[in-house]
Protein backbone atom coordinates (compact mmCIF):
# COMPACT_ATOMS: atom_id res chain seq x y z
CA UNK A 1 0.00 0.00 0.00
CA UNK A 2 0.93 3.57 -0.80
CA UNK A 3 1.78 5.02 2.55
CA UNK A 4 4.34 8.60 0.69
CA UNK A 5 5.80 9.78 -1.95
CA UNK A 6 8.98 11.43 -1.65
CA UNK A 7 10.15 13.74 -4.68
CA UNK A 8 13.92 15.16 -5.49
CA UNK A 9 13.79 18.86 -5.77
CA UNK A 10 16.03 20.00 -8.45
CA UNK A 11 14.88 18.24 -12.03
CA UNK A 12 11.34 17.40 -10.62
CA UNK A 13 9.84 19.85 -8.90
CA UNK A 14 11.65 23.00 -10.37
CA UNK A 15 13.28 23.64 -13.82
CA UNK A 16 16.83 23.68 -11.94
CA UNK A 17 19.33 21.81 -12.98
CA UNK A 18 20.68 24.27 -15.89
CA UNK A 19 20.92 27.24 -13.11
CA UNK A 20 23.11 24.69 -10.70
CA UNK A 21 25.71 23.74 -13.93
CA UNK A 22 25.75 27.89 -14.77
CA UNK A 23 26.26 28.83 -11.16
CA UNK A 24 29.17 26.29 -10.53
CA UNK A 25 30.87 26.57 -13.94
CA UNK A 26 31.03 30.81 -12.93
CA UNK A 27 32.81 29.56 -9.72
CA UNK A 28 35.20 27.23 -12.05
CA UNK A 29 36.18 29.82 -14.45
CA UNK A 30 37.60 31.59 -11.29
CA UNK A 31 39.77 28.26 -10.47
CA UNK A 32 40.84 27.99 -14.72
CA UNK A 33 38.93 25.95 -16.35
CA UNK A 34 35.00 25.18 -17.25
CA UNK A 35 32.92 22.06 -17.66
CA UNK A 36 30.76 21.39 -20.77
CA UNK A 37 27.20 20.62 -20.25
CA UNK A 38 27.36 17.15 -21.35
CA UNK A 39 29.81 16.23 -19.27
CA UNK A 40 27.80 17.74 -16.00
CA UNK A 41 25.04 16.27 -16.88
CA UNK A 42 27.05 12.76 -17.50
CA UNK A 43 28.78 12.36 -14.91
CA UNK A 44 28.06 15.15 -11.90
CA UNK A 45 24.12 16.45 -12.22
CA UNK A 46 22.57 13.95 -8.84
CA UNK A 47 25.81 15.06 -6.55
CA UNK A 48 25.19 17.26 -3.66
CA UNK A 49 28.00 20.94 -4.50
CA UNK A 50 30.32 19.18 -2.01
CA UNK A 51 30.16 16.00 -3.74
CA UNK A 52 30.65 17.94 -6.95
CA UNK A 53 34.11 19.55 -5.73
CA UNK A 54 35.03 16.44 -4.36
CA UNK A 55 34.76 14.52 -7.37
CA UNK A 56 36.75 17.07 -9.35
CA UNK A 57 39.57 16.77 -6.62
CA UNK A 58 39.61 12.92 -6.78
CA UNK A 59 39.76 13.05 -10.52
CA UNK A 60 42.88 15.96 -10.27
CA UNK A 61 41.49 18.66 -11.98
CA UNK A 62 41.22 20.89 -8.96
CA UNK A 63 43.32 21.16 -5.46
CA UNK A 64 41.31 23.31 -3.24
CA UNK A 65 42.47 23.37 0.98
CA UNK A 66 39.57 23.49 3.47
CA UNK A 67 39.40 27.74 3.13
CA UNK A 68 39.09 27.69 -0.69
CA UNK A 69 36.29 24.79 -0.41
CA UNK A 70 33.97 26.99 1.66
CA UNK A 71 34.73 29.81 -0.61
CA UNK A 72 33.97 27.87 -3.41
CA UNK A 73 30.81 26.64 -2.33
CA UNK A 74 29.52 29.95 -0.51
CA UNK A 75 30.14 31.53 -4.24
CA UNK A 76 28.44 28.82 -5.40
CA UNK A 77 25.00 29.16 -3.02
CA UNK A 78 25.26 33.11 -3.68
CA UNK A 79 25.23 32.94 -7.37
CA UNK A 80 22.77 30.64 -7.46
CA UNK A 81 19.72 31.88 -5.04
CA UNK A 82 20.19 34.85 -7.48
CA UNK A 83 19.28 33.02 -10.51
CA UNK A 84 16.99 31.01 -8.90
CA UNK A 85 15.18 34.21 -7.63
CA UNK A 86 14.91 35.40 -11.76
CA UNK A 87 15.00 32.40 -13.39
CA UNK A 88 13.73 29.58 -11.64
CA UNK A 89 10.41 27.79 -12.09
CA UNK A 90 7.98 25.65 -11.28
CA UNK A 91 7.65 22.38 -13.73
CA UNK A 92 4.61 21.71 -15.31
CA UNK A 93 2.20 20.22 -13.87
CA UNK A 94 3.90 19.57 -10.09
CA UNK A 95 1.00 21.65 -8.57
CA UNK A 96 -1.91 19.30 -9.46
CA UNK A 97 -0.01 16.31 -8.66
CA UNK A 98 0.65 17.51 -5.82
CA UNK A 99 -2.88 18.76 -5.11
CA UNK A 100 -3.67 15.07 -6.53
CA UNK A 101 -1.55 13.28 -3.47
CA UNK A 102 -2.94 15.72 -0.44
CA UNK A 103 -6.59 15.03 -1.65
CA UNK A 104 -5.67 11.61 -1.16
CA UNK A 105 -4.42 12.20 2.17
CA UNK A 106 -0.82 11.09 1.27
CA UNK A 107 2.56 12.36 3.08
CA UNK A 108 5.37 13.80 0.71
CA UNK A 109 8.34 15.13 1.74
CA UNK A 110 11.21 16.45 -0.19
CA UNK A 111 15.21 14.55 -0.18
CA UNK A 112 17.09 16.72 -2.47
CA UNK A 113 21.47 17.02 -2.72
CA UNK A 114 20.59 20.64 -2.73
CA UNK A 115 20.74 23.45 0.20
CA UNK A 116 18.05 24.11 2.09
CA UNK A 117 17.81 27.91 1.75
CA UNK A 118 18.03 27.20 -2.42
CA UNK A 119 15.01 24.91 -1.67
CA UNK A 120 13.04 27.29 0.54
CA UNK A 121 13.76 30.17 -2.01
CA UNK A 122 11.75 28.59 -4.71
CA UNK A 123 9.00 26.57 -2.38
CA UNK A 124 7.70 29.63 -1.06
CA UNK A 125 8.00 31.96 -4.04
CA UNK A 126 5.93 29.43 -5.54
CA UNK A 127 3.62 29.07 -2.75
CA UNK A 128 4.09 24.71 -2.26
CA UNK A 129 6.13 24.51 1.06
CA UNK A 130 2.77 23.67 2.80
CA UNK A 131 2.62 20.40 1.06
CA UNK A 132 5.72 18.88 2.37
CA UNK A 133 5.82 17.25 5.62
CA UNK A 134 9.28 17.47 5.79
CA UNK A 135 12.35 18.54 3.70
CA UNK A 136 15.80 16.85 3.93
CA UNK A 137 18.40 18.60 2.36
CA UNK A 138 22.12 18.22 1.38
CA UNK A 139 23.66 20.10 5.33
CA UNK A 140 21.38 17.08 6.88
CA UNK A 141 23.68 14.12 5.38
CA UNK A 142 27.10 13.14 5.53
CA UNK A 143 26.41 10.81 2.28
CA UNK A 144 24.66 11.94 -0.33
CA UNK A 145 23.14 10.14 -3.68
CA UNK A 146 23.46 7.66 -4.40
CA UNK A 147 23.90 6.52 -1.01
CA UNK A 148 20.45 5.97 0.96
CA UNK A 149 20.97 7.84 3.41
CA UNK A 150 18.72 10.70 2.73
CA UNK A 151 16.03 8.94 1.81
CA UNK A 152 16.06 6.79 5.35
CA UNK A 153 15.92 10.17 7.16
CA UNK A 154 13.62 11.18 5.20
CA UNK A 155 11.97 8.34 6.16
CA UNK A 156 12.42 8.44 9.66
CA UNK A 157 11.62 12.10 9.63
CA UNK A 158 7.87 11.05 8.06
CA UNK A 159 7.80 8.62 10.40
CA UNK A 160 7.77 11.15 13.44
CA UNK A 161 5.10 12.91 12.02
CA UNK A 162 3.22 10.00 11.35
CA UNK A 163 0.94 8.10 13.75
CA UNK A 164 1.42 4.83 11.61
CA UNK A 165 4.55 3.87 10.49
CA UNK A 166 5.15 3.58 6.98
CA UNK A 167 8.29 1.02 6.19
CA UNK A 168 10.29 1.82 2.75
CA UNK A 169 8.10 -0.17 0.51
CA UNK A 170 5.64 1.73 1.04
CA UNK A 171 7.23 4.88 -0.46
CA UNK A 172 7.33 6.01 -4.01
CA UNK A 173 10.48 8.09 -4.79
CA UNK A 174 10.68 10.53 -8.07
CA UNK A 175 13.95 11.33 -9.53
CA UNK A 176 15.50 12.67 -12.43
CA UNK A 177 18.43 10.93 -12.68
CA UNK A 178 20.30 7.68 -12.01
CA UNK A 179 21.76 8.71 -8.60
CA UNK A 180 18.73 9.42 -7.30
CA UNK A 181 17.26 6.33 -8.77
CA UNK A 182 19.48 4.12 -6.93
CA UNK A 183 19.38 5.89 -3.66
CA UNK A 184 15.65 4.61 -3.97
CA UNK A 185 16.19 1.31 -5.30
CA UNK A 186 18.97 0.95 -2.25
CA UNK A 187 16.91 1.83 0.27
CA UNK A 188 14.16 -0.83 -0.64
CA UNK A 189 11.64 2.33 -1.70
CA UNK A 190 10.10 2.32 -5.75
CA UNK A 191 11.60 4.39 -7.97
CA UNK A 192 9.58 6.70 -10.36
CA UNK A 193 11.55 8.37 -12.97
CA UNK A 194 10.87 12.06 -15.02
CA UNK A 195 12.97 12.75 -18.33
CA UNK A 196 13.34 16.15 -17.44
CA UNK A 197 17.05 15.63 -16.90
CA UNK A 198 17.64 12.11 -19.02
CA UNK A 199 15.84 10.10 -21.47
CA UNK A 200 14.24 7.13 -20.72
CA UNK A 201 17.51 5.11 -21.74
CA UNK A 202 19.36 7.11 -19.13
CA UNK A 203 16.61 6.03 -16.14
CA UNK A 204 16.83 2.31 -16.31
CA UNK A 205 17.00 1.70 -12.21
CA UNK A 206 13.33 2.68 -12.62
CA UNK A 207 10.23 1.03 -11.92
CA UNK A 208 8.25 3.35 -14.26
CA UNK A 209 8.98 6.25 -16.53
CA UNK A 210 6.82 9.16 -17.82
CA UNK A 211 7.84 12.69 -18.98
CA UNK A 212 5.74 14.61 -16.89
CA UNK A 213 3.81 13.75 -12.94
CA UNK A 214 0.77 14.50 -15.00
CA UNK A 215 0.75 11.28 -16.29
CA UNK A 216 0.96 9.56 -12.73
CA UNK A 217 -2.22 8.48 -11.18
CA UNK A 218 -3.08 6.98 -7.58
CA UNK A 219 -3.87 3.30 -9.53
CA UNK A 220 -0.07 3.70 -11.07
CA UNK A 221 1.56 4.88 -7.83
CA UNK A 222 -0.30 2.32 -5.52
CA UNK A 223 0.58 -0.60 -8.49
CA UNK A 224 4.29 0.32 -7.86
CA UNK A 225 3.66 -0.50 -3.83
CA UNK A 226 1.31 -3.69 -4.22
CA UNK A 227 4.57 -5.79 -6.24
CA UNK A 228 6.35 -5.75 -3.06
CA UNK A 229 3.02 -7.65 -1.19
CA UNK A 230 3.18 -10.73 -0.03
CA UNK A 231 0.85 -12.96 -2.77
CA UNK A 232 -2.35 -12.79 -1.29
CA UNK A 233 -2.21 -10.48 1.20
Amino acid sequence: MLKAVILDFDGVITDSEILHFRALNSVLAKLGFQMTKKDYYQYYLGLSDLDFFKELEQKGRLRLDSRQMQQALEEKKQLYEKLAMTEGRIIEGVRDFLEMLRQNNIPMAICSGALLPEISLILEGAKLRHFFDCVVSAEQIKKGKPAPDGLLLTLQKLNEKNKNPITADQCVVIEDSHWGLEAAEAAGMHPVAVTNSYDARQLTPAEKVVDCLSELSMSDLQELCLRSMPYGS
